[in-house]
């Protein structure tokens, strides 16, 4: 059989509201033309972010029943515990509200032992906490010349540059995000991940992956990386863990839940570093800010987020909505790459200057036209301006991202997503620019005010 189907069945329902489009153009304006500003209830495909917008399972549900909610020593944290411990193979496993809070963690505790982080693209959150621990955020990705498949990569060659510049003393840690967030969700290769591996521990550099897209980057590597295809995502996955000495995690995105993360590290030393840190900040260490049933939660999607069955259907469906779109002509990163598609607001808004933000112009135009809920990731959430030069300095692309939550929307939604591209699309030429009136000093992007301009 040809079609792939979704592999599981719905058991429950949450009604959508609709709304016309004037009720739009006032909803966005009451919004200050944020996306992250509007009421989920008047929004009609949610494609802001794949992050804590999962549906779970009927096994995670019934696990919640049996979350065991002791302060201290609770069982469902030893569950938690085997299920980190055998996907990842790390000693200490270190539970959290979310991925920013093992960021935060893992960033206090590495300020004092450099000057700089590296990494293939800090993505927004990873860069601010690296910025609040007085770090400097520095990215080295390959996609402009890796392989078609893993534009995600490291740039290894300028990885060894870097730090023959600074020195290795001068660099706190290396970390390798997978898939790679910034730059349209592309995987990194098991191949380049051991060749950072080998980079950092020559330079006696900690090296660390931020896995929360662990599953899906697994499943490419499977699916395109010689070597690889007779392998199960879960093998593949343990794999990659085993070249780094550990690694952060928002279980939000491939643990199927929505709300939760770790830290997980080998060193007993720098775990215990911070677990004091997550005393202050989280909680007891066998909760970590989490309830026993969402411990219970993560240990259940961990295992079923490896389904190949799910990973096959889950990947596909997103190549369905990329290929539609490309048929429109409307500008997208290719290969189109895990969670989410990426448009490429530049190209398709050329008329507005990037100080203008054309792919804000663009998250406004997809609400206005259909009440569909996107992203900006280009210089409202990278740009900065530089007070110093009183210039403007843009983020290296523009672009949408609409993120793809996981079991929730079925081809009809998305059938519909492609319908409003193509209403886009027709108006695109149409569209102008926006400017920020008001901006808080970190991560803008979640409550800045927009006007049209």
């Amino acid at each position: 059989m040809k079609t792939i189907i979704e592999p599981f069945r719905i058991k429950s329902v949450e009604q959508i509201t609709f709304t016309t489009r004037e009720q739009r153009k006032q909803i966005l304006k009451e919004a200050f033309y944020n996306p992250f500003k509007i009421k989920a209830e008047d929004i009609i495909i949610d494609l802001l972010t794949d992050s804590g917008t999962s549906a779970m399972s009927s096994k995670q549900w019934g696990r919640l029943m049996e979350g065991d909610e002791s302060y201290a020593g609770a069982k469902s944290f030893y569950r938690f515990e085997s299920a980190v411990k055998d996907l990842t193979g790390y000693e200490n496993i270190i539970p959290t509200h979310q991925g920013r809070a093992a960021e935060s963690i893992l960033f206090k505790i590495f300020r004092d032992k450099g000057k700089i982080t590296i990494n293939n693209t800090h993505f927004d959150t990873t860069r601010a906490n690296v910025t609040v621990n007085h770090l400097t955020a520095v990215d080295l990705p390959a996609h402009n010349n890796s392989e078609l498949r893993f534009k995600g990569n490291m740039d290894c060659d300028s990885l060894v540059e870097k730090i023959k510049e600074v020195g290795s003393e001068n660099v706190a840690l290396i970390m390798i995000t997978i898939t790679n967030n910034a730059v349209g969700g592309l995987p990194v290769s098991m191949e380049n991940i051991k060749q950072a591996s080998s980079i950092a521990k020559k330079n006696n550099i900690p090296f660390f992956l931020d896995a929360c897209r662990f599953a899906e980057n697994a499943f490419f590597i499977k699916k395109y990386e010689k070597g690889f295809s007779e392998r199960t995502v879960k093998s593949i996955s343990q794999e990659m863990f085993s070249y780094a000495d550990g690694c952060t995690m928002s279980a939000k995105k491939d643990a199927l839940v929505n709300m939760g993360g770790f830290l997980a590290l080998n060193d007993s030393n720098l775990a215990e570093e911070a677990r004091n840190q997550l005393i202050i900040t989280e909680g007891f260490p066998t909760y970590g800010g989490l309830n026993g049933r969402d411990l219970e939660a993560i240990a259940q999607g961990l295992n079923e987020i490896v389904d190949e069955d799910y990973l096959t259907y889950r990947i596909r469906s997103i190549e369905y909505v990329g290929e539609r779109m490309l048929k429109i002509g409307i500008p997208i990163i290719q290969p189109i790459g895990g969670h989410a598609i990426f448009i490429d607001a530049q190209k398709l808004l050329s008329q507005i200057p990037r100080d203008q933000f054309p792919g804000q112009s663009l998250v406004c135009s997809f609400f206005l036209e259909g009440g569909i809920r996107s992203c900006e990731i280009g210089s409202v959430m990278f740009g900065k301006y530089n007070d110093e030069l009183q210039e403007f300095i843009p983020a290296p692309y523009e672009y949408v991202r609409m993120a793809i939550p996981r079991r929730v929307y079925t081809q009809s939604h998305m059938d519909y997503v492609i319908e409003v591209s193509e209403e886009v699309y027709r108006k695109s030429k149409e569209l102008g620019g926006y400017k920020i009136v008001k901006e808080p000093k970190f991560l803008r992007h979640f409550t800045a005010h927009f006007a049209p301009i």
